[in-house]
C-alpha cells in the first residue's frame, strides 16, 4: 500500500500513537479498510461477535465502500455509531444514512446494523436505547477529526463538554449551540470516553495538510476543552492508529 511511518517531529516521535501515510486517497481508503478488516476478524475468532462504530462526515465514505468487499463473517458483526445529529436514520445528512449506503452492501450488507434515532422517540429514550446496546462494548472504533479539533459529538469549548467528558455511561445527549463546527445540527448524541475507553482498536481517519497540522498541535497539549480530539490519545486503552493521505 505504499504506507511509511512519520520518521520525524512530533507525530514519529509520539509513543502514543502510531501514524501512517499514504499518497492517495485510493491507498489510503484500500490499507484502512484492511486493518479494519483485520482487526473484526481477529475478535471474531476470539468471540461471538464483534461490535464496529464508526464516525460519519464525507472523509470516511471511501474506506466504508472498501471495508463492504471484505469477506468477513458479517451476520456475525454489529455496527454502530460513533455519534449522530438529532435527524431521522433516513435523513440525507444523518450519519446512519452515510453508513447504511457506503458500508451496508456488498458483503456487509449482512452486517446487524444499530440506528441510534427512530420516529417517536425522544433523545432521552435514543441515549438509553444506545446505552443498552452499548453493554456489549466497542471492539473497534473509527474516529474523525473536524478543523476545529472536535471528535464524535464534542466539540471545543461546548456547553456541557465537561460532563460529557466525564460521563460514567458510554453515550450522552450534547447541545452543540455555538459551536461553528457543528453546522446547523446542534442536538446529538455522542459517544464518550468512557464508550472508547474498552475498543481493542482506535483508528483516526483524517486527510489533507491542515488535519496534519491541527494533529500535530493537539499532540503538543493535553486540553481536551480546547482540542477533543485528544481524547484518541490520552483515554487509556489501546494507543491510536492514524491514516493520513494528502
Amino acid at each position: 500500500m505504499n504506507a511509511r511511518d512519520a520518521s520525524t517531529g512530533s507525530l514519529g516521535d509520539d509513543p502514543r500513537l502510531r501514524f501512517l501515510a499514504y499518497d492517495s486517497v485510493e491507498q489510503w481508503a484500500w490499507a484502512s479498510a484492511v486493518a479494519l478488516a483485520g482487526e473484526l476478524r481477529r475478535k471474531l475468532e476470539q468471540q461471538p461477535r464483534a461490535r464496529l462504530l464508526l464516525s460519519g462526515g464525507k472523509t470516511p465514505a471511501p474506506v466504508y465502500e472498501a471495508l463492504a468487499r471484505a469477506p468477513l463473517e458479517w451476520q456475525r458483526v454489529d455496527v454502530g455509531l460513533v455519534d449522530e445529529r438529532w435527524l431521522q436514520p433516513d435523513d440525507p445528512d444523518s450519519n446512519a444514512r452515510l453508513v447504511r449506503e457506503s458500508l451496508l452492501r456488498d458483503h456487509a450488507a449482512a452486517a446487524r446494523f444499530e440506528t441510534m434515532t427512530r420516529a417517536g422517540r425522544s433523545i432521552e429514550d435514543v441515549v438509553a436505547a444506545a446505552n443498552l446496546h452499548a453493554r456489549q462494548p466497542a471492539d473497534v472504533v473509527t474516529l474523525g477529526m473536524g478543523e476545529d479539533g472536535h471528535t464524535a459529538s464534542l466539540f471545543p469549548r461546548m456547553h456541557g463538554l465537561a460532563a460529557a467528558l466525564a460521563a460514567p455511561q458510554p453515550y450522552v445527549a450534547v447541545d452543540a449551540s455555538g459551536c461553528a463546527g457543528a453546522g446547523a445540527w446542534n442536538r446529538r448524541i455522542s459517544l464518550t470516553p468512557a464508550g472508547l475507553r474498552p475498543a481493542g482498536m482506535r483508528l483516526l481517519l483524517i486527510r489533507g495538510d491542515s488535519k496534519r497540522r491541527l494533529l500535530e498541535r493537539a499532540l503538543a497539549g493535553d486540553d481536551l476543552m480546547e482540542l477533543p480530539i485528544r481524547l484518541a490519545f490520552t483515554v487509556p486503552g489501546a494507543s491510536l492508529l492514524v491514516h493520513w493521505c494528502p
